[in-house]
């Protein structure tokens, strides 16, 4: 009776080690749209391959809806496995729940991190927390219409004049030929704090100078000479230069993309992200071209901008915390980021083949050009997003009544922001 209980175990154990693995599915939550929809898809078959029977089921959801449901979710006890995002809205997630994970301990087994740098995990970092792995630095450019530049010079401007230039040129020689007077100079946008600010960070960034708005220790930037120079010609491109869309002061993301998609617009941001759609026939069939900011001094080089880091966070609450984490760290090796820079045009690592990309998206992918990194001043001081949002405020004022005297009202403008910035560090 022994024998046969232990050959009939045997048996058993053997059936069993041939039974496939137990199906399993993590959910992560992204705002990528298709592209980042089709990125997991690839993710989900590359993991297969370590951990048979696991999917990966994306969800993506429009900005303002994902934050809502991910705080939400936190809150309920009904989160996803993962969610994946920009680092500063991370970071409001992790405000308003305190349910983001630490990542450190899961860091620090990955043996293959090199590329990461400082900077990389100083922006992962907050509140002495890492609340994401870095997955995509996020690279903007300044971009124009090829065949617009083509027809006046086509040299791709270096200096702040040589795009005021272009951009009256853009605004009046109907560039596109359609016989309308229908076309702007730039498309931007300034609804909202981090439309108008965050264009104003790629103009200070791009042009060489630093620190926006406040500084690590706290000092209001504004009003410097050379601050105080771009944000001037900054504001006047809103109102009296006129190289924007009448509508701009009400523009956000999706509208200044309608200006810029919808040919329109002669110069823009060109996001790193932006390329793959941007290359179909349906959109600008790749009729744009990417370069540094303009310089707004000699002595002082321009560059594209790093403006953010997405990464990957686990809830505290993942229903699949342990195979969360694995595959977040997975999201670092080299198949899952050639991944990234095939679907999404972004990634951290040295070591990717670009071949199979378009030339436009190959710009970013070499990155061969000076890259200068935003200040990320909402990891430092907590108050800055309120104080952002003053200075907006302000900014929106003198937009919509240009004042006579603009260094006037910049100097107003630094006062009102040191006051705000002392009440509010309490």
């Amino acid at each position: 009776m022994g024998i046969l209980r232990i050959i009939a175990c045997a048996t058993f154990a053997a059936a069993v080690s041939t039974l496939p693995a137990k199906a399993q599915q993590l959910t992560v939550w992204h705002d990528l749209g298709d592209n980042g929809i089709k990125w997991f898809e690839a993710l989900s078959a590359e993991f297969a391959k370590q951990k048979p029977g696991v999917t990966v089921r994306s969800q993506s959801f429009p900005t303002d809806q994902w934050f809502g449901r991910v705080i939400s979710a936190l809150n309920t006890d009904t989160a996803p496995d993962l969610i994946f995002n920009n680092y500063e809205r991370v970071i409001r997630i992790q405000n308003q729940t305190n349910k983001v994970m630490d990542l450190k301990e899961l860091t620090g087994k990955i043996s293959d991190k090199a590329f990461l740098s400082a900077d990389d995990m100083r922006v992962a970092t907050f509140k002495g927390r890492q609340i994401i792995i870095p997955i995509q630095r996020v690279q903007m450019a300044f971009g124009l219409r090829k065949s617009w530049l083509e027809k006046n010079g086509g040299k791709f401007p270096d200096t702040w004049e040589e795009v005021k230039t272009l951009a009256a040129a853009f605004r009046d020689n109907d560039p596109d030929g359609n016989g309308k007077a229908d076309t702007f100079g730039l498309a931007l946008q300034a609804a909202k704090p981090r439309d108008l600010i965050h264009m104003l960070d790629l103009f200070m960034f791009g042009s060489g100078l630093r620190h926006t708005l406040i500084d690590p220790e706290g000092k209001i930037t504004i009003d410097q000479p050379a601050h105080a120079q771009v944000l001037e010609e900054f504001l006047k491109t809103y109102s009296s230069y006129k190289f924007v869309s009448p509508d701009t002061i009400n523009h956000s993301f999706a509208e200044m993309y309608q200006v810029i998609e919808g040919g329109r617009g002669g110069m823009f941001r060109v996001g790193d992200w932006n390329v793959r759609k941007w290359d179909g026939a349906q959109v600008l069939n790749g009729d744009f071209v990417s370069g540094p900011w303009p310089k707004f001094a000699a002595d002082r080089p321009n560059a594209v901008v790093i403006g953010g880091m997405r990464g990957v966070a686990v809830p505290e609450n993942s229903p699949n915390k342990a195979l969360a984490q694995e595959f977040a760290a997975f999201m670092l090796s080299k198949a899952a980021q050639q991944a990234s820079l095939e679907n999404i045009g972004a990634g951290v690592r040295k070591d990717l083949d670009v071949s199979k990309l378009s030339p436009r998206s190959q710009y970013f992918a070499k990155a061969e050009h000076r890259l200068v990194a935003y200040d990320f001043p909402e990891s430092i001081h907590a108050f800055y997003p309120e104080l952002e949002a003053a200075f907006h405020r302000k900014l929106l004022s003198g937009i919509a009544n240009p004042p006579a005297d603009w260094k006037a009202f910049i100097a107003e403008t630094a006062k009102e922001m040191r006051d705000l910035a002392t009440k509010l560090k309490g």
